[in-house]
């Protein structure tokens, strides 16, 4: 689905990824770990096609396309969705509206009673919006959107208990994990910090990201443990190199 190689992205003057090498498979669902400030963010802002991320060197790939340089709104119609951690306040834009505009065939009343969403569907995008629900809002644009590769920076920072299990619940929807393997065509990459949304949600595999690169790969759980144990200090003579 996706394969990232050697790559290099600078904002303005600031070298922030170093060479990253990276791989989902169809069907996959990948957690990224890293202190703040490590290029996570970057990397998915650059998957996107977000401009201010300058692409150095490297490639990537998805579906087995190019899309280095391919603009953000071609790189959506291919089939890449974000839920951005700090989204904006939309005035003027009504939550109902927004999912007819990500999906006019979007089934709305289905989307908004899966997330407990009814109340807010005339309400202006984000505007006034709790951090919960700020997060069930990106959800529901999501979920209209239908990617095939779906990417969340840090869904489970800020939000209460009650949200993250609904919040976990829409991205085993995204991510397919409420179908048997086999059937499961669709990825995502999920940035969390403290690794609480994986009790809510299905990962394949994780990797820890420090100083913009990767420095380990493995089982979400077992590399979760030693962050806990280790910090991200141990990380970085992890035992599972990529």
């Amino acid at each position: 689905m996706l394969k990232i190689e050697d790559l290099w992205v600078s904002i303005g003057d600031k070298q922030v990824l170093k060479g990253v090498n990276m791989s989902v498979g169809e069907g996959e669902t990948h957690a990224l770990f890293g202190p703040n400030g490590c290029g996570k963010t970057t990397l998915l802002s650059t998957i996107a096609g977000i401009p201010r991320y300058q692409v150095n060197e490297g490639t990537i790939w998805f579906k087995g396309v190019d899309i280095t340089r391919m603009p953000m709104h071609e790189r959506a119609r291919l089939g890449i969705g974000i839920a951005f951690q700090h989204p904006p306040t939309i005035r003027g834009l009504k939550v109902s509206d927004m999912i007819k505009l990500c999906n006019p065939q979007a089934d709305a009343g289905k989307i908004l009673k899966d997330l407990d969403f009814v109340e807010f569907a005339d309400r202006e995008v984000n505007r006034g919006f709790s951090g919960g629900e700020v997060k069930r809002s990106e959800m529901v644009q999501l979920l209209a959107q239908e990617p095939d590769f779906v990417m969340l920076d840090e869904p489970d920072s800020g939000v209460d208990l009650e949200n993250i299990k609904v919040i976990g619940r829409a991205i085993n929807v995204l991510t397919q994990k409420d179908q048997k393997p086999s059937a499961r065509k669709k990825s995502g990459v999920i940035i969390t910090h403290f690794g609480h949304i994986l009790d809510y949600m299905s990962a394949d595999k994780a990797h820890v990201m420090i100083e913009g690169t990767i420095v380990c790969s493995g089982s979400p759980r077992e590399i979760l443990e030693q962050i806990k144990v280790n910090g991200y200090e141990g990380c970085v003579g992890c035992l599972c190199p990529v």
